[in-house]
């Protein structure tokens, strides 16, 4: 295993975390007090621990994971000495904080379920700019994680996020006291969310930088046959894994990258990944094939909308880039279901597609020219 610094802090971390939001599952129905989803416990456990025994010593988890089973597994995975091995990350719900004292009540509900008087990274999870004006900073949720940190509950404290650019600034900003961050990043969201000028921002700042959805949510290892016919040119039979991988821990403001591992195959392949890696060992032809990649996938996308928001504020609350960014998803990954399943699970209704009125503003501002109301319905039709 390779060791990275992590940040402004004295500590190496193994260039590979444990993930453990999709743990091995057996695919039934959970009901009543059953595992959400049925994990398979035993399997689950074996996993962690192997990963554990080869190097790895940053184990992440959070409080709604496998609908809050995850801690508890992590838990017990954990027991037996493995505990004292690694450093253990949770996140606090901060969507279920409706006032300050939610904060101690949740912490020490996963401090239980963990069984561990003791995270060493805690971070405010999914952090967006509402969350952070309109919860974080009204609830004074800062002064309760000081406390618990003062208190030895916590060590560390950092924060996750999902939201735009300027956002991401702004709580780096916002307090000057964070020890690290984890950001969604891979080769093909170098400009969405944090993107690579977040990842370099909280660098500067001294930040450790931890990285999750490194594959897209899987997106990235099962790549179309074009994608994977560039990948394979070299010859060197790299599985798109390595390829998205190696990326990341080419740069070195990448402190650790997350992989949620399923099976013990996925398991043993990253780790033997992570040990291949560091910076400057991806080379300007891999650096060329990856840039290759990023330009064929582009071209895969059907309604050519840059992002650039010209055409928002949409008077009906349509969310027209993001409504286009996942559409062109499920076609340029070839991946529908997982566009669905955030459009209808992790997506507004009322900024949906299915709420535009078709009534044209927005295409008289469109610089793309897009018939963006002839587009709504199409779109819906097919995420819905």
């Amino acid at each position: 295993m390779k060791y990275r610094k992590f940040g402004k802090l004295d500590f190496e971390v193994s260039a590979l975390g444990f993930g453990t939001m999709r743990l091995p599952t057996d695919g039934s129905v959970a009901s009543g007090d059953r595992l959400s989803n049925n994990i398979v416990e035993s399997e689950a456990i074996r996993m962690i621990r192997y990963a554990i025994d080869q190097g790895v010593n940053y184990i992440d988890t959070a409080y709604g994971y496998h609908k809050g089973y995850s801690e508890i597994i992590t838990g017990k995975a954990l027991k037996d000495g493995y505990r004292n091995k690694v450093m253990l990350a949770t996140k606090s719900p901060i969507w279920l904080i409706k006032e300050a004292e939610d904060f101690d009540r949740l912490l020490d509900e996963q401090l239980k379920k963990l069984q561990t008087d003791r995270i060493d990274f805690y971070l405010l999870h999914a952090l967006s700019k509402d969350r952070w004006r309109n919860v974080v900073l009204k609830l004074d949720i800062m002064k309760r994680a000081e406390a618990a940190k003062q208190a030895g509950k916590i060590k560390y404290l950092g924060f996750s996020f999902h939201d735009e650019g300027d956002a991401f600034i702004e709580i780096v900003d916002g307090y000057d006291k964070w020890d690290f961050c984890q950001i969604q990043y891979n080769y093909m969201d170098i400009e969405n969310q944090a993107g690579t000028k977040g990842l370099k921002y909280a660098a500067s700042k001294g930040l450790g930088v931890v990285i999750m959805e490194p594959l897209l949510g899987g997106r990235l290892a099962n790549p179309p046959k074009d994608i994977q016919a560039i990948l394979d040119e070299n010859g060197a039979k790299r599985s798109p894994s390595y390829w998205a991988l190696q990326w990341l821990w080419n740069q070195p403001e990448v402190s650790v990258v997350l992989s949620g591992m399923s099976n013990m195959q996925q398991v043993e392949e990253n780790i033997a990944s992570a040990g291949n890696s560091g910076v400057g060992l991806f080379g300007p032809e891999d650096l060329s094939i990856i840039e290759r990649v990023q330009r064929k996938y582009n071209e895969r996308a059907v309604i050519p909308c840059t992002a650039c928001s010209y055409c928002m504020p949409c008077p009906n609350n349509v969310n027209i880039p993001r409504n286009f960014e996942l559409y062109n998803g499920s076609v340029v990954y070839e991946d529908v279901s997982g566009s669905q399943t955030t459009y209808n699970n992790f997506f507004n209704e009322a900024n949906r597609a299915s709420a535009c009125v078709q009534c044209r503003i927005c295409e008289e501002k469109c610089p793309q020219r897009i018939p963006i109301s002839e587009w709504m319905p199409k779109v819906h039709n097919a995420l819905k």
